[in-house]
């Protein structure tokens, strides 16, 4: 396929894999309360039904975006898609807390290959300037669909049907996109000459996020000198260090070309992006804990009560952020957005008991959202300005895996300074509702740094690149 109708096919793969990605997420969170009772999870085990995704998808989005680099997009589509859809299948029947983590990280390794993918056939199709942004900003919309509907799905399937029906779900949805990618995805795209992978290097970065967020996640519930948090921090920045020694020095084709570093959005903007991933995981996390456990929503209304939150996200996304684009500077709507965000959540960190629908959740989830429509798109635009075809991949699998890994470690941390946030079943809603609302509060922190981190930031606008070409 050539011209427009190439254009098309290329949007619709790359946001029907990226709504099956954080479809799934979100999912899950809904029924968390469903699995601890089920399987018997303990509370502080609880967070690894999400991390155990996100850890895994984090770790190996750098592999996975280089993978597409490599090897083509049919096969590595492909690929990826049968691992998530299998995977999904043995989550769905998980007997235990174990069996259920171990399936989650498979899944996560099949997302981390579909996410970069995602982003790769966009940026490799769209110019920068106006046309990426249109394509941009429908991408983010249909992520914000898959968060919206996964949690609304996951309230509804896990109140009328069970919990494990929200990951065997995947399974019918799966198989036939895996015949459809077969069947539109052309049998090309892989270099002639085969360059070895660069399976160190993702070793080592699979290790250090992990044992990263392990240990910071172990201060939950010891202190952050004791072998069990510092062990684990040690030994995450060894192999981090390690693995920065490799792609500089000995990997033949790295996951991180350092030469992607001399753009001037990828590592300001990629920290950018581990701040705002780490303020959006904990969102979903806490305030589902919120609605169920001091408001005592049921499954299906707590799903119907994240629906505004992607109705805000969607109207903003679509309709302000291309006219923006091409009238404000990215990084000035990346602030403007986290500001509006951080506002929202310190709003919603006066939850009580007693909160109604309208104050309790609707009117901080507008400010929430309104503020991460603004800034979504632009940060995404920024991280990508400038890299090159050759390093699509690459590029897409750092900045999904900044996003990501922020997502893990920022609902690592926040969990260590909420403490009774998983105090156990015997904890008041008060008790509850106060403990939830320091991590909200912790999470507008996180925003504020975001903000505080945009003026060394690109100073990008869209009419800048018309301008350009």
């Amino acid at each position: 396929m050539q011209g427009r109708s190439a254009a098309t096919t290329a949007l619709v793969l790359a946001c029907t894999a990226h709504f099956l990605v954080l479809f799934d997420v979100s999912v899950m969170t809904v029924a968390l309360p469903s699995v601890q009772t089920d399987l018997g999870f303990a509370p502080a085990g609880l967070q690894w039904v999400v991390s155990g995704y996100t850890l895994a998808f984090a770790g190996l989005l750098l592999l996975g975006g280089r993978l597409a680099d490599l090897y083509g997009h049919r096969r590595v589509f492909i690929g990826g898609l049968a691992v998530f859809t299998v995977a999904s299948l043995i989550g769905g029947v998980a007997a235990s807390p174990a069996m259920l983590i171990a399936a989650r990280a498979a899944q996560g390794i099949g997302a981390a290959v579909l996410a970069p993918l995602a982003l790769t056939l966009l940026t490799t199709t769209f110019p920068e300037g106006p046309a990426r942004t249109r394509a941009l900003t429908i991408w983010t919309a249909v992520s914000l669909a898959g968060g919206a509907s996964g949690n609304l799905l996951g309230g509804v399937l896990t109140e009328y049907l069970s919990w494990r029906s929200v990951l065997l779900i995947n399974v019918p949805i799966g198989v036939p996109a895996i015949l459809f990618a077969a069947r539109v995805l052309a049998r090309r795209g892989a270099p002639a000459r085969r360059v070895r992978l660069d399976l160190p290097g993702a070793v080592l970065a699979t290790a250090a996020l992990t044992l990263l967020t392990l240990g910071v996640a172990q201060a939950h519930t010891h202190a952050w000198t004791d072998r069990d948090t510092a062990l684990p921090l040690l030994g995450g920045t060894a192999a981090l260090a390690a693995f920065v020694v490799v792609e500089t020095r000995f990997a033949p084709a790295p996951l991180i070309p350092p030469r992607l570093f001399g753009l001037p959005g990828i590592g300001w903007g990629n920290l950018a992006m581990v701040l705002a991933g780490a303020s959006q995981v904990p969102l979903w996390y806490f305030l589902t804990l919120t609605m169920q456990d001091v408001l005592h929503y049921s499954a299906a209304q707590t799903g119907l009560a994240f629906v505004p939150h992607a109705v805000v996200m969607l109207l903003v996304g679509l309709r302000l952020i291309p006219w923006l684009m091409q009238h404000v500077q990215a990084r000035v709507l990346i602030a403007t957005g986290a500001l509006i965000s951080a506002a929202g959540f310190w709003w919603q960190s006066g939850i009580a008991p007693d909160s109604g629908y309208l104050t309790g959740i609707f009117g901080p989830s507008v400010a929430i959202s309104f503020g991460g429509g603004l800034l979504s798109t632009p940060l995404t635009t920024t991280v990508t300005a400038g890299v090159g075809s050759a390093d699509a991949g690459a590029a897409s699998g750092l900045m999904n895996t900044s996003r990501q890994f922020g997502g893990a470690f920022g609902l690592a941390v926040v969990l260590t300074l909420t403490a009774t946030a998983t105090s156990g079943i015997r904890a008041t809603p008060a008790a509850l509702a106060d403990s939830y609302g320091s991590a909200f509060q912790a999470i507008a922190v996180i925003l504020l740094a975001l903000a505080a981190l945009t003026p060394v930031l690109p100073a990008l606008r869209d009419t800048q690149h018309a301008t350009r070409r």
